[in-house]
C-alpha cells in the first residue's frame, strides 16, 4: 500500500494559479501511474487528469485541458498538479490517487485507483 499526502490547496481568485503537491510512501511508488482527482460539494467526484509511471504521458478531462498541467518527480516520490487560470468552477476536494496496476499509462476511472490522499481544499473566488 502507498500512502498519499496532498498539499498546496487555498483560496485563489479567478484567473489565478495554484500547485498542488502529493507526496507518496513505499518503495514501489515510482512504478506506479497516478491521478487527480476532484470533488465540488454535492457533485460527483471527477477525474482531472494522469500521469504514466514514468511521466511519458498524461492525459486530461476536457475542462482543464491547457490550464492544468501534471507532472511527477519519481526520485523525490512526487506528484504536481500545476493549475492555472483558475476559474470558479474549478472550487473542489482535490484528491491524488495510485493506479492499481503498475507500470501503466494512466486511466481516467477511479475504479483503477486503490490508494487516496485525503484531499486538499481548492476554493476559487470570482
Amino acid at each position: 500500500q502507498v500512502q498519499l499526502v496532498e498539499s498546496g490547496g487555498g483560496l485563489v481568485q479567478a484567473g489565478g494559479s495554484l500547485r498542488l503537491s502529493c507526496a507518496a510512501s513505499g518503495d514501489t511508488a515510482s512504478t506506479y501511474a497516478m491521478g487527480w482527482f476532484r470533488q465540488a460539494p454535492g457533485k460527483e467526484r471527477e477525474f482531472v487528469g494522469a500521469i504514466s509511471w514514468n511521466g511519458a504521458y498524461t492525459t486530461y478531462t476536457n475542462s482543464v485541458k491547457g490550464r492544468f498541467t501534471i507532472s511527477r518527480d519519481n526520485v523525490k516520490k512526487m506528484l504536481y498538479l500545476q493549475m492555472n487560470s483558475l476559474k470558479p468552477e474549478d472550487t473542489a476536494v482535490y484528491y491524488c490517487a495510485k493506479e492499481v496496476r503498475r507500470y501503466s499509462s494512466g486511466t481516467y476511472s477511479g475504479e483503477d485507483y486503490d490508494d487516496w490522499g485525503q484531499g486538499t481544499q481548492v476554493t476559487v473566488s470570482s
